[in-house]
């Protein structure tokens, strides 16, 4: 008797030969486009209730978007084109610099002169600021600070990665061509922060500080990235903690403490807490962002700084995380007014649902302390 290999019975085809409704052969129904709107009709609207607005910024993040289409692009062939494993290059942040950092930060800096809107870019994988002009020889008024590909090292192991940028205007009355000092502005000067994130789908999420965050994800049909999450806010809690626990005995007394709480079981079921880290900032930042959660990569021994740069990936989180409800802070100081001193700037960060980081900085502090079980 032959064996069956596939779905043949019955009750699993229909009388003409097609798999029935419900078994893995069937049909997915068709997307109705209409039900979507673009990035660029969204950015559009938006314009039209800003008066006086020149449209620049629209462009800008117009250029920004179709950076993040090519690298998406290059990213999903990554193993069948040379785009894996590390150009053998130490960064400025020395970090050993890998294939696809080299190549989404050429995509972003093209993107970006060739558009004219900014003036100024500073990226993660450049030792300096970037000055810019336009092809008519005349400055744009925006500073864009990005981190091209957060995460790079994970391309290898077909992890998802992401893209943070920060968008800052040119201070007011600044004289000559824009320089480093220019970009040396508070968190709370951005007028946009966002992400992108290469994952099962391409995702672009942003803010530009009116009180909303807005997701939209790529339809590789049509090349277009399409309104998927409105509006979107985080939960006040959340049971997700995502940690490095290898360094745990780096960390300072508080924080230890704060990471035993969570663990603990309680009496109304609340804990413990799960632990998600993927090692990858904007991947683990998305999720949490979603569901509820809290980020930390603190201050250690070897790193009594930090290890996240404040300019390209905590201050354009902050604002992303705050304007959905959240908080961000490196334990005692809320990150958005911290005073940039260089570009490359690094700074722990404890970011998340907001009563998640609250009661983390209490333990931090000292405020508060772990009872005894």
């Amino acid at each position: 008797m032959a064996t069956s290999t596939g779905a043949s019975s019955d009750d699993e085809m229909s009388t003409d030969g097609q798999p029935s409704a419900g078994t893995e052969g069937a049909e997915r129904p068709a997307m109705d486009l209409g039900d979507f709107k673009t990035l660029e009709q969204f950015i559009i609207e938006r314009q039209k209730g800003v008066p006086h607005s020149t449209g620049a910024f629209s462009r800008l993040l117009r250029d920004i978007s179709v950076a993040a289409k090519i690298v998406n692009r290059d990213m999903r062939t990554a193993g069948l084109i040379d785009v894996h494993g590390s150009t053998g290059e130490v960064n400025v942040q020395g970090e050993v610099r890998q294939k696809m950092d080299a190549l989404a930060h050429r995509e972003f800096v093209l993107a970006l002169r060739r558009g004219g809107e900014c003036c100024l870019i500073g990226s993660e994988e450049h030792a300096e600021a970037i000055p810019l002009a336009t092809t008519e020889g005349e400055e744009g008024d925006y500073i864009v600070l990005l981190d091209p590909l957060d995460g790079s090292s994970n391309i290898d192991v077909n992890v998802s990665v992401g893209t943070i940028f920060s968008v800052y205007r040119l201070p007011e009355r600044w004289e000559g061509k824009p320089t480093v000092k220019a970009a040396l502005q508070p968190g709370t000067r951005q007028v946009a922060a966002g992400y992108v994130v290469y994952g099962s789908s391409t995702m672009l999420v942003y803010t530009t500080g009116t009180g909303e965050v807005n997701g939209f994800t790529l339809d590789p049909s049509i090349g277009e990235f399409l309104l998927s999450h409105p509006d979107i806010s985080t939960p006040d809690e959340g049971k997700i903690y995502s940690i490095n626990q290898a360094y745990y005995e780096s960390w300072g007394d508080g924080l230890k403490d704060y990471v035993r709480w969570m663990q603990q079981p309680d009496e109304e079921g609340k804990h413990p807490f799960k632990t998600r880290y993927i090692g990858s900032f904007v991947s683990d930042f998305h999720r949490n962002l979603l569901k509820g959660g809290i980020y930390i990569y603190p201050a250690t021994r070897n790193s009594p700084s930090g290890k996240l740069r404040l300019m390209y990936e905590a201050n354009p989180m902050a604002m992303l995380v705050e304007q959905a409800g959240g908080a961000a802070t490196d334990g005692h100081t809320r990150i958005l007014e911290k005073s940039p001193e260089k570009l490359h700037q690094r700074t722990p960060l404890f970011i998340g649902s907001k009563e998640m980081v609250e009661t983390a900085g209490t333990f931090v502090q000292g405020e508060r302390e772990l009872e005894a079980a």
